[in-house]
C-alpha cells in the first residue's frame, strides 16, 4: 500500500495524482475526515487510560488509609465504559482507514508515460526480424490439431473451456521450455529455485494484492474452516517468503525463481482469445521475484527484464520491450516493461512477459523489511517481479515461428538437449 504518512498528511495531493494517472478516484475528504476523528479519539482514548490509571492508584491508597472508596470505584467504572467505546470506535476508524488503503493503487514513477490503456504505452526496442513465409501460415491450433497434439476438445469434457491438453512430442516440447528457462534464470541468472505451493491463504494474496479487490479474478477451495486460493502467479508464494521478516542486508538482493502452475478465473476476459492457449484459466509460467534495497530496485528492474529478453533470443524469438504506461499497470507496479513476442499468425506482437517493480507498495502490505547498515533500523524493502516466461505462450510462438509447409515444426538449437536431440517435430 502506499506510506500510510504520506496518506495522512497529503491525501489531496494523493488524490490528484491518483486521478491523473491512473484514473483513480480517491475521496480524500473521507479520508481527511476520518484521520480528523482518529487524531481526536486516539487523544481522548490515552487521556482515559492515563486517568483510569491514576485513579486506580488513588483507590488503592485511599484503602490503605481506610477511607471510603466508593465514589472513585463509581468514577473508574465510569471511565472505564467510555474507554471501551473509545477503543472501539478507535479500531472502526483504523479499520475503515485500512480498507481505503488497501483498494488504492501505486503510484506510477516520474519516468512512467502518461496513458489510460495500452495506446499509451511506449516501446523502448526491438531484437529479430520476422520471419517471411513462402506458404500460408498456421496458427498453433491448427498446427497442433494436426497430429492430435493440443486437444482442446477433450479438455472441455474435462474441465470446461480455456483448458488444453498436450500429448506427444508438443507435451514434451512444453515440458522443455519450462526446463530450460529454469536453468538459464538459475545457472546464469543467479536466480535461487524454489519449489513453492500452488495453493495459499488469505493473508498471502493481500500482500501481494490480489485481495481484496480483485477475489473475482481468483480460483478459491475451502480447506477446513478456511478459505484459499490458487495462485495466479508463483509471485505470490514467492514474495510472501519475506513477509512478516527483516532481511539482513548482506540477503539482498535476494533472487528467487519458480516454475509453477497458475490458475485465472479471467473474469474480466470474456470473449477474449478464446481459441487455443492464449489465454487460459490453467497455465505455467517460470516466476522471477527479487526482493531489494530501495536504491538498487531500478537497477534490479532493469536485469530482471533483461533476464526474460535473454530466454527469447536463445530461443530465436523476435521481441519487442515495452513500457507500459500509468493506465495499462498492474495495481501494485510502480514501473512495468512487457515483452512482446512476434505471432506470425496474427502479424503482431503478443505478451508473453511482464516485469514489474513494485517499490515498497507489496512491502508495506506485508511488513517486509530489511536492516538499512546506516541506520541499524527495518524499513520496507522494495519488491519485483517478472514472467521468465509464460511457458504456454512460448510454446505457441516456437510452434509458429519454426513451422513448415509440411506442418512440421523445427525445434530451437537450445531446446534439442532437452528433447532427446529431436530437432523436428513431425
Amino acid at each position: 500500500m502506499l506510506d500510510p504518512v504520506l496518506l495522512r498528511q497529503r491525501p489531496a495531493e494523493i488524490a490528484e495524482r491518483l486521478k491523473a494517472t491512473r484514473g483513480y478516484a480517491l475521496d480524500a475528504a473521507v479520508l481527511e475526515s476520518l484521520e480528523s476523528e482518529r487524531k481526536q479519539i486516539q487523544t481522548r482514548t490515552q487521556e482515559l487510560q492515563n486517568l483510569r490509571n491514576t485513579r486506580s492508584k488513588a483507590i488503592g491508597q485511599a484503602k490503605a488509609k481506610g477511607e471510603d472508596v466508593a465514589p472513585l470505584m463509581a468514577e473508574v467504572a465510569g471511565i472505564a465504559d467510555e474507554l471501551k467505546a473509545s477503543e472501539s470506535r478507535l479500531e472502526t476508524i483504523r479499520d475503515e482507514i485500512e480498507a481505503i488503503a488497501s483498494g488504492i493503487p501505486n503510484l506510477p514513477q516520474d519516468s512512467v508515460p502518461p496513458g489510460e490503456d495500452e495506446s499509451g504505452n511506449v516501446e523502448q526496442h526491438r531484437w529479430g526480424t520476422p520471419r517471411s513465409f513462402d506458404f500460408k501460415v498456421l496458427d498453433h491450433v491448427e498446427l497442433g490439431a494436426r497430429n492430435g497434439w493440443l486437444d482442446g476438445d477433450t479438455a472441455a469434457k474435462l474441465s470446461g473451456a480455456r483448458f488444453t491438453v498436450l500429448r506427444g512430442p508438443l507435451a514434451r516440447l512444453h515440458r522443455a521450455l519450462a526446463q530450460f528457462m529454469l536453468d538459464l534464470h538459475t545457472g546464469e541468472h543467479g536466480y535461487l529455485e524454489v519449489n513453492v505451493p500452488v495453493i495459499v491463504n488469505a493473508d498471502s494474496m493481500r500482500g501481494t494484492g490480489q485481495l481484496p479487490k480483485f477475489e473475482e479474478d481468483l480460483f478459491s477451495t475451502a480447506v477446513g474452516d478456511s478459505k484459499r486460493y490458487l495462485i495466479p502467479t508463483s509471485e505470490v508464494p514467492l514474495t510472501n517468503i519475506v513477509r512478516d521478516e527483516i532481511v539482513e542486508d548482506a540477503q539482498l538482493p535476494l533472487r528467487m525463481s519458480a516454475h509453477s502452475m497458475c490458475f485465472r478465473a479471467e473474469a474480466g476476459s470474456h470473449g477474449r482469445d478464446t481459441r487455443g492457449m492464449i489465454r487460459q484459466h490453467q497455465f505455467e509460467k517460470v516466476e522471477l521475484v527479487s526482493i531489494a534495497r530501495p536504491e538498487e530496485s531500478d537497477a534490479e528492474h532493469e536485469r530482471m527484464t533483461r533476464c526474460a529478453e535473454v530466454v527469447l533470443e536463445r530461443l530465436g524469438l523476435p521481441y519487442r520491450r515495452m513500457l507500459l504506461c500509468s493506465g495499462d499497470m498492474g495495481f501494485s507496479a510502480s514501473k512495468t516493461f512487457d515483452l512482446e513476442v512476434w505471432l506470425p499468425s496474427q502479424d503482431t506482437y503478443r505478451e508473453i512477459s511482464s516485469c514489474s517493480n513494485c517499490d515498497a507498495f507489496q512491502a508495506r502490505r506485508m511488513q517486509a523489511r530489511w536492516r538499512n547498515p546506516a541506520t541499524g533500523k527495518p524499513e520496507p524493502v522494495h519488491t519485483l517481479n517478472g514472467s521468465g516466461v509464460a511457458v504456454g505462450r512460448a510454446m505457441i510462438a516456437v510452434m509458429e515461428n519454426y513451422q513448415q509447409a509440411d506442418g512440421s515444426i523445427v525445434v530451437p538449437e537450445v531446446l534439442r538437449p532437452y528433447m532427446g536431440g529431436v530437432d523436428v517435430l513431425r
